[in-house]
């Protein structure tokens, strides 16, 4: 496999990754208020992405994967509604351990990752497209 062909494979691997864990922020996020159904029910837990890298034996080089989906250990807040359905019997309601400013940067972070991987796949794109111009000319 060519120099060319790797860099695509492992760019669309990278895009595919981070593609992954815009879909992991993003249902953090919308998750970010939701409690349990019924008075001290755990609330939505967070959710991580470990990455891992693999060898791509036919390219030679590595390929970023989605090692593992895991749930936030973390405790989760307590806060006072007596109202809630979901409180227990002192009033307290157990919110998610999703914190929005640690998801925004996460959010931000992928998607930086995800337009460096693509930026990588169009310059190797124009290369190809460079070298086939080189080789109609005579």
């Amino acid at each position: 496999m060519d120099a060319l062909t790797a860099t695509l494979k492992i760019a669309a691997s990278g895009l595919g990754a981070q593609s992954e864990r815009l879909r992991i922020v993003s249902e953090n996020l919308a998750n970010a208020q939701s409690t349990g159904n019924f008075p001290g029910a755990d609330p939505y837990q967070r959710k991580t992405v470990t990455f891992v890298s693999e060898l791509d034996r036919v390219s030679g080089g590595s390929v970023v994967e989605v090692g593992a989906i895991d749930r936030d250990p973390s405790a989760f807040p307590l806060e006072f509604q007596p109202g809630n359905v979901a409180a227990d019997e002192n009033g307290y309601v157990k919110l998610p351990n999703v914190n929005v400013l640690i998801e925004m940067a996460d959010m931000t972070e992928a998607n930086r990752s995800y337009e460096a991987n693509l930026q990588v796949i169009r310059q190797a794109r124009d290369l190809i497209s460079m070298t086939i111009d080189l080789m109609r000319t005579p």
